[in-house]
C-alpha cells in the first residue's frame, strides 16, 4: 500500500470472500472445489465424446461443444482465486490482474448468453423449417455465429476495464466479493462513477433483454409449430429435443437475474446472500450443463457410455439404455441366446 494514500494510486485490492462468513470459508471452499472439478470433468467428457463420434458432428452438438469450452473457461476464471481466498487466505489481488479477471468473467458470461441464443435458433430451424436445416445451419454458419457471439462479448466488455483504469483509487481497496465483479470494483473509486455505472447497467440490460427476447421468440415459434402437429408422439419428440436447452436456460439465467436485481435494487438483501448467488452463477451452470445434456439428450448419454465404458456394435449400441429395466432385459436376452 502506498505511504501517502491521498496522492498515490493503490496497487492491490483485498477480496473479502463471503462477508460475514469468514469462519466458514474453509467449508465453503469444498463445494466450490467440487463444482470446479465437476465442470472440468463433465465438460471434457462432452467435448471428447462429440469429437470422437462422427454421428454427433451436427450443428446442435457443435454449439454444445462451444458451450462446454466456454463453461470451462468461465469457471477457470473465477474458481482458482475463490479457492485461494477460502483455503489459503490469499485475499490480495493485483489491481491490473483484477481487471483482467473481471474482463474474462464478464466476457465469458456474455458469450454463454449468445450460445444459448444460437442453440435456441438451432431448435427453431430444426422444428419449424426442418427441410432447410442442413442448408441454413452449415458448419461455416455455426462457426460464424460462434465468432459473432465472441466478438460481441469482447466489444461490449472491453470498455469496462478501460473506463476503470481512468478512475483514481486512493483510499478504498476492500472488495466485498469473492471475485472482481464490475460494480464492486467501480464503487471503490475516489471519483464520480456515473459513466461506469451507466455503461455497466446498459450492457447488462441490453444483453438480457435482447438475448432473452430472441430465445422467447424462438420458443414461441417452436410451440406454434409443435401444436400444429397432428400426432401426439411427434409433439412429444419435438418438445423432447428442447428439454435440455430449456433446463440450461433456467439454470443459467435464474441466478444471473437474481444477482443483477439484488445488486441494484435489493438493498435489504444481505451481502452474503447476494455474493453467494453471484458465485453460484459462475460455478453452478458450468457444472450442471453437462449433467443436463447427459441426462436429457439420449444421443449424448448413449455415446458417452459407448465411448468410455463399452465397445458395442452399432446394433447393440442403439439397443442399449441406462434404464435398469432395459439393462436387465438386455442381459437376459444375451444369456438366453448363448444357452
Amino acid at each position: 500500500m502506498a505511504d501517502n494514500a491521498t496522492h498515490h494510486h493503490i496497487s492491490s485490492f483485498y477480496l473479502v470472500g463471503i462477508p460475514g462468513l469468514k469462519d466458514f470459508h474453509c467449508w465453503i471452499g469444498i463445494p466450490v472445489c467440487l463444482l470446479f472439478a465437476l465442470t472440468l470433468l463433465g465438460n471434457s467428457v462432452i467435448i471428447v465424446t462429440i469429437r470422437l463420434e462422427p454421428s454427433l458432428h451436427q450443428p446442435m452438438y457443435f454449439f454444445l461443444c462451444m458451450l462446454a469450452m466456454n463453461d470451462m473457461a468461465l469457471a477457470s476464471s473465477a474458481a482458482p482465486k475463490m479457492l485461494g481466498i477460502f483455503w489459503l487466505d490469499a485475499h490480495w489481488f493485483d489491481f491490473n490482474i483484477c481487471l483482467v479477471q473481471m474482463f474474462f468473467i464478464h466476457t465469458f458470461c456474455i458469450i454463454e448468453s449468445a450460445l444459448l441464443v444460437a442453440m435456441a435458433f438451432d431448435r427453431y430451424v430444426a422444428i419449424c423449417i426442418p427441410l432447410h436445416y442442413t442448408t441454413i445451419l452449415t458448419t461455416a454458419m455455426v462457426i460464424r455465429m460462434g465468432l459473432a457471439g465472441m466478438t460481441r462479448a469482447v466489444l461490449m466488455v472491453l470498455p469496462c476495464p478501460l473506463l476503470i483504469k481512468r478512475l483514481p483509487y486512493y483510499i478504498k481497496h476492500v472488495i466485498n466479493h469473492a471475485y472482481c465483479e464490475h460494480m464492486a470494483v467501480v464503487k471503490l473509486a475516489s471519483a464520480n462513477t456515473l459513466i461506469n455505472r451507466t455503461y455497466g447497467i446498459s450492457v447488462a440490460l441490453s444483453v438480457m433483454i435482447l438475448d432473452l427476447g430472441l430465445i422467447a421468440t424462438s420458443y414461441i415459434k417452436i410451440l406454434q409449430a409443435v401444436f400444429r402437429l397432428s400426432s401426439q408422439n411427434a409433439r412429444s419428440k419435438a418438445l423432447g429435443t428442447c428439454a435440455a436447452h430449456i433446463c440450461t436456460i433456467l439454470v443459467s439465467y435464474t441466478p444471473a437475474l437474481f444477482s443483477f436485481l439484488t445488486h441494484r435494487i435489493g438493498k435489504k438483501v444481505p451481502p452474503s446472500v447476494h455474493i453467494m448467488f453471484a458465485s453460484m452463477y459462475l460455478l453452478v451452470p458450468p457444472a450442471v450443463n453437462p449433467l443436463v445434456y447427459g441426462v436429457k439428450t439420449k444421443q449424448i448419454r448413449y455415446r458417452v457410455v459407448a465411448v468410455f465404458f463399452f465397445s458395442l456394435s452399432q446394433h447393440q449400441f442403439l439397443s442399449f439404455s441406462l434404464s435398469k429395466i432395459e439393462i436387465h432385459l438386455y442381459i437376459q436376452l444375451n444369456h438366453s441366446f448363448f444357452i
